[in-house]
């Protein structure tokens, strides 16, 4: 039985191994960059705790849905508490699953529990970008229909991810890969054209912007943009952006899969 008092270094050998850590295509960089840093300390309290990973998982998912709520009311204030809410979802994000690491209590509830989590809550801040550029909760209007449109491009992007393990496991495929090495040459496109297009995204990842962390740290710099020009010159510009780049992201990515050997 592990110990319900590590010392932060056990924590990390147990909690955060390469192959959580080093998953380019799961582990997000604000966690690589400070948040695992951070983390093993957030884990130490939480094990003292009767909490389980699940509930951890919960309580992610509704500072997340806070932040949001919060991001939906005009003003630099409340861009950037909601900023700050968000980070603090990342770091619950990271305690969940090194709570239930170090007591070895995984599962596969978890990990629906977490994906649906950050279906969501990415979906909720995206709305909530809406409905601010509107002017908050009693002036809904065609900019909060824009931010729920970006929302649903940015949940159908993450569901054609999820499906090409779904559409795999159905066909009775392998659904885990050996390396990232092979993962990354099975994600190739076949077409040369693809591959260039691929690798512009590489270099230049703009569906980050529909993601949770990102769109909070620039919602803040339109805030400021808003303030500085006493209009919502900056949210709107970020809104309509998060809508591009979500139909971007929702037409391509299931051009790419298919022009791939991800479903072979």
């Amino acid at each position: 039985m592990p110990s319900p008092q590590p010392s932060v270094a056990e924590l990390r050998a147990v909690c955060q191994p390469p192959d959580v850590v080093g998953r380019r295509s799961a582990e997000h960089w604000a966690g690589r960059l400070y948040m695992r840093r951070l983390s093993p300390y957030v884990t130490r309290v939480a094990l003292r705790l009767p909490v389980t990973p699940n509930g951890w998982t919960v309580c992610m998912i509704v500072v997340g849905l806070l932040g949001a709520a919060v991001l939906a009311v005009p003003g630099l204030l409340t861009a950037v508490v909601a900023a700050l809410a968000v980070q603090v979802y990342l770091l619950l994000d990271c305690v969940d699953g090194e709570v239930a690491r170090w007591r070895q209590a995984t599962s596969a509830a978890g990990v629906y529990l977490d994906r649906l989590g950050h279906y969501v809550v990415e979906a909720a801040l995206l709305a909530a970008l809406g409905v601010r550029v509107d002017g908050g909760y009693t002036s809904l209007g065609g900019a909060t229909m824009l931010g729920l449109v970006a929302a649903v491009l940015a949940l159908l992007s993450k569901a054609e991810s999820d499906l090409v393990v779904v559409a795999r496991a159905s066909a009775g495929l392998p659904t885990a890969v050996a390396s990232a090495a092979a993962s990354a040459e099975r994600a190739a496109p076949r077409q040369a054209t693809l591959r260039d297009i691929r690798r512009v995204f590489a270099v230049l990842p703009i569906h980050r912007i529909i993601g949770g962390i990102e769109l909070s740290l620039l919602a803040v710099g339109a805030a400021v943009v808003d303030t500085v020009a006493g209009a919502m010159i900056g949210s709107r510009a970020l809104l309509v952006t998060a809508v591009a780049v979500g139909a971007i992201v929702a037409v391509g990515h299931p051009i790419s899969v298919l022009n791939s050997a991800r479903l072979r």
